[in-house]
């Protein structure tokens, strides 16, 4: 499966989150303040962790024009990184946001 594959079959899923080691194992701060915003609205989430697949890494650069990790997509529609996350969440935007995907 070519990589571009693999970004379209990961940005497919419902809420996916590009970061920096595992939900339970994140490797950065920002990685590990997103998971933490996204469990806080009880979001389930797909991830990927861009540390062991470098060609993933650099071709989300690409695919997003976002050059940083993590990166947040919903239903395909990249959210932004974890100061966005941040800032939707105090303003209850993000789990308005993520109660769509329930649906």
């Amino acid at each position: 499966m070519s990589v571009e594959e693999r970004i379209q079959e990961a940005v497919a899923q419902p809420v996916a989150l590009f970061m920096k080691g595992t939900p339970d194992f994140p490797q950065c701060g920002f990685s590990a303040q997103s998971v933490q915003v996204l469990r806080a609205v009880g979001a389930e989430f797909a991830h990927v962790n861009i540390l062991e697949d470098p060609e993933m890494r650099q071709a989300m650069k690409e695919y997003s024009n976002w050059p940083t990790f993590p990166q947040l997509y919903v239903h395909g529609e990249l959210l932004g990184g974890s100061d966005i996350l941040l800032e939707m969440y105090r303003s209850g935007e993000l789990a308005e946001k993520l109660g769509a995907t329930a649906e």
